[in-house]
């Protein structure tokens, strides 16, 4: 079964709400299950329960078929969102800019020379497929 990984914010900001339409719409065409996730993170834990993440994802786009609400807690959210794809083995991974940003950020501290789409495919072997904030797509690496 493929698999389609939505990280988003708690609670999902308007952008979130871009990324997560595009992640639903890519699990219906791919007939994929969806893993909607949540760094909440140990420094600012806001102490976000699953339930919370889904109460609140409904409120903003409806119900989903096929979702799943994963909450994981962690110091880095970009390391965080790399450990929690890579341990699902997820086919999809569908960010905002604004993380694609922060992730490309990261990576650079890690590499002195980051090929960022290479890495990317290397690391994670998905689809990585970037959406703005008016739920446009802006970039979509294949692995």
């Amino acid at each position: 079964m493929t698999l389609v990984v939505v990280p988003v914010r708690y609670p999902p900001t308007a952008h979130s709400e871009a990324t997560l339409r595009e992640g639903v719409r890519v699990a219906e065409e791919r007939d994929a299950e969806l893993t909607v996730l949540h760094v909440d993170l140990y420094q600012n834990s806001g102490g976000v329960s699953r339930s919370d993440l889904k109460r609140a994802v409904e409120r903003r786009i409806g119900r989903i078929d096929r979702a799943r609400y994963v909450v994981r807690r962690g110091f880095l959210v970009e390391e965080t969102i790399l450990e929690e794809i890579i341990a699902e083995d997820a086919d999809v991974v569908v960010i905002g800019s604004k993380q694609a940003g922060r992730w490309r950020r990261m990576v650079q501290k890690l590499l002195s020379d980051p090929d960022i789409d290479s890495y990317l495919r290397d690391q994670l072997d998905c689809t990585v497929i970037t959406v703005d904030g008016s739920g446009d797509t802006v970039s979509n690496v294949d692995a």
